[in-house]
């Protein structure tokens, strides 16, 4: 989930080619926290600024409903205060801006067992 819809085009095609299956595309918190009730994919991209819910707060929901969901997280803010809150709601993994592709497909490949 990105609100920049470049962003989202591109971890579309670095899933797909990596053989998962994209289920849902969101702009806003609001719109992670219902695709992953929909779907309960296996993993969850979030970005952390993002309008009408943040992506902290919806990695507070989500996790609210499943503790074992796989989130991770995605931010330019690399600031002490941001990496100790995301810890501490137990976010599976952060990237941060700017990212490579090779980050991406790195974290995707911890869940291929």
């Amino acid at each position: 989930m990105d609100d920049n819809t470049d962003i989202t085009g591109v971890f579309a095609d670095i899933f797909e080619l990596t053989g998962n299956k994209v289920v849902g595309i969101g702009h806003n918190g609001e719109d992670a926290v219902e695709l992953f009730l929909k779907h309960k994919p296996d993993f969850i991209f979030i970005d952390v600024m993002m309008p009408v819910m943040n992506g902290i707060d919806a990695l507070k929901a989500i996790k609210e409903n499943d503790p074992n969901a796989k989130v991770i997280m995605v931010t330019a803010d690399n600031s002490t205060n941001t990496i100790m809150e995301l810890e501490k709601l137990n976010a599976t993994s952060i990237i941060f801006k700017p990212f490579k592709i090779e980050d991406i497909i790195m974290v995707i490949e911890k869940f291929e067992d």
